[in-house]
């Protein structure tokens, strides 16, 4: 390993030349240092750059000149992508979250690894820091090739216990100190806490596996199972955040049921809403990371016990179909994630459960709820998966339902004029068989509202 005091000695054109395949972090780990000097040095050209949801000061890495000297392969939209990837001068590469290192292994084949790092410890390895997910897959390939290992050491980036990489497999390493990327996080708001309420109270019991992002309805749900007074939970996740965090400081999360009934919850990626919460998670024997291969790998997720996953999503329509990563056919918002592996995996879990959870509509007032997904829209869930859809009004099992039934229960997730259009059209509709008969004293089979709850 060569420490190396500018980041020019290790983003230029000598190191990185023409044809290069480069797998970078993301999220809070994204290299920011290392990426503003990508983005600064325009002599460096016909390279590809691949990664999921960059966070952080980037430059203009993904500007429509940058974008014209590498090739974005983006697997998660963010901020800094979206443009790129919404008006051609950028690739969205599709696939779910648990099949990245596979794909980086067999597939993509980077030959460079823009990684951040923490440590060493005693044993002499450095931490991934926030960011697991194919970035250790990448880190193998790319060695397995004889290409390049360049680490970005932040002074802040804290050492998650896990998968680590050992010294000697670092090609270059330059020392940063800036400060992590906040994901910051509003206070709930009613609706949220309906949401979190119909969760907590009908899905969640002592001795669950919980697996959840982040925002109002996860801190909601944080919120109502706090004040359920579960207890013995465990944590299998792709994201760990704040709310987990405060989970694990409650002492209501032990592991002890989980599958590998060990004492730490586990996740793929780490992030937090403040300084303070990426120093809990240095040295932390409470949490550890593992590859997305792992901790999105269905049939782990189906080994862990009530398996309760909580998603969320853009829409849903009167047949069940989800979608999560786009609003229209060709207009990608975000990724598609880990959201299938998540329902696929709970769905098989002894007692566990799948949710999708949102508010009924837009802040603009529009639904989400709606009678047909957008024309070409890529489903996160199709109809046939049993996915639990909540929303502030309640929460609908399709579990048994026919089509017909699930459409009724649907169409009460919406709110007031929007319900009452969406049920006219089920009622209205030939294909619908007897959908008045989904209805029992005036609430739909499978459908619990929220004044139900206890």
């Amino acid at each position: 390993m060569k420490r190396v005091k500018t980041v020019q000695e290790v983003i230029n054109s000598s190191l990185l030349k023409p044809g290069s395949r480069i797998y970078a972090a993301g999220n809070a780990a994204t290299p920011q240092v290392l990426f503003r000097q990508l983005a600064a040095d325009d002599s460096i050209r016909g390279i590809d750059l691949i990664g999921v949801l960059y966070l952080g000061e980037v430059g203009d890495l993904f500007s429509e000149a940058n974008c014209r000297r590498i090739t974005h392969r983006i697997i998660f939209n963010g901020h800094h992508t979206r443009e790129a990837a919404n008006k051609g001068w950028a690739k969205y590469q599709l696939m779910h979250l648990g099949d990245i290192p596979t794909q980086v292994r067999e597939y993509l084949k980077p030959d460079v690894a823009l990684i951040s790092v923490a440590g060493p410890d005693n044993g002499g390895n450095y931490s991934l820091g926030t960011t697991v997910e194919g970035v250790m897959a990448a880190v193998e390939t790319a060695r397995s090739q004889g290409g390049l290992i360049i680490a970005e050491r932040n002074a802040r980036m804290p050492f998650v216990l896990g998968d680590t990489v050992p010294a000697e497999w670092i090609d270059y390493l330059l020392d940063t100190d800036y400060a992590l990327p906040a994901s910051p996080v509003h206070p709930p708001d009613e609706m949220a806490r309906r949401i979190g309420r119909i969760i907590a109270e009908r899905f969640i019991s002592h001795g669950c596996t919980l697996q959840y992002g982040i925002g109002q309805v996860p801190e909601a749900v944080t919120a109502a199972i706090l004040d359920k007074g579960v207890r013995d939970l465990g944590i299998h996740t792709e994201l760990f955040a704040d709310a987990m965090q405060r989970l694990v400081e409650a002492g209501v999360v032990t592991n002890r049921f989980t599958a590998t009934r060990n004492k730490f919850s586990i996740a793929s990626i780490f992030l937090s809403a403040d300084a303070e919460g990426y120093d809990w998670l240095d040295y932390n024997s409470s949490v550890q990371s593992r590859p997305a291969d792992y901790t999105n790998n269905i049939l782990n997720i189906a080994a862990e016990p009530k398996m309760v996953a909580i998603n969320s999503a853009i829409g849903v329509d009167l047949h069940g179909n989800i979608w999560a990563d786009s609003m229209l056919a060709r207009k990608i918002y975000s990724g598609v994630g880990g959201q299938c592996d998540f329902i696929r995996g709970a769905n098989l879990s002894p007692g566990g459960v799948p949710i999708i959870a949102f508010k009924s509509a837009t802040a603009k007032g529009i639904s989400k709820v709606v009678e047909m997904c957008p024309e070409g829209i890529t489903t996160t869930a199709i109809a046939a998966d049993p996915v639990v859809i909540v929303t502030e009004n309640g929460a609908l099992d399709p579990r048994g339902l026919s089509i017909s039934e699930r459409a009724v229960g649907i169409a009460h997730l919406a709110d007031g004029a929007i319900k009452d259009a969406l049920l006219k059209k089920v009622y209205d509709s030939a294909e619908f068989h007897h959908p008045w008969a989904a209805l029992s004293d005036g609430v739909p089979k499978g459908f619990t509202p929220f004044e139900a709850v206890g």
